[in-house]
């Protein structure tokens, strides 16, 4: 069965938008992954540990025949390539990939809670995340993801649109 999968994207060390760039081509690379939709990109202030520069973020739609924890061992992989080191918490990274969502399931193992813990407080992820899918219903609270996402504005800036994954993949090339 093909699932449906949404992924955030964030960074805030060097080239931020190479950054989310190369993640979104590597990971249209893993087999059995077809990335079918990329939001906007959005500046964001930081969150948690503020003391940091300004994030970029995304969300990415993805079509795949992994299992939750394969696709977040390949999120994974794709940080660590990338040069993430995790230092701080919630603190600067070169890439970020969190799933939020995997079809309308509700998981939690102690390595993986779907959906997302913090995705409906975050309107650098709400918001791109409705721009996708702006039917979206969070599987925990039953609520409507956009009606959320309309008061979740604050410190979300939109920085960059794009016409389509094609387009998206293009730049990454």
């Amino acid at each position: 069965m093909m699932n449906t999968v949404f992924i955030s994207l964030g960074s805030n060390i060097g080239n931020r938008f190479g950054y989310l760039q190369q993640a979104v081509g590597l990971l249209q690379q893993v087999e059995q992954v077809n990335v079918v939709n990329v939001s906007s990109v959005y500046e964001t202030d930081p969150v948690g540990y503020e003391e940091q520069a300004a994030f970029l973020n995304m969300v990415v739609e993805i079509e795949t025949l992994l299992t939750p924890h394969e696709i977040l061992k390949k999120c994974n992989e794709i940080e660590a390539g990338l040069g993430r080191t995790r230092e701080i918490h919630w603190g600067p990274r070169t890439v970020d990939l969190d799933i939020l969502l995997y079809n309308e399931e509700n998981m939690k193992t102690a390595d993986l809670i779907i959906p997302h813990p913090r995705m409906m407080e975050r309107g650098f992820v709400l918001i791109p995340l409705v721009e996708l899918q702006a039917n979206l219903v969070d599987p925990q609270s039953k609520r409507l993801i956009s009606d959320v996402a309309h008061v979740q504005k604050e410190g979300v800036h939109l920085w960059k649109t794009f016409d389509g994954v094609g387009a998206f993949v293009h730049f990454a090339g």
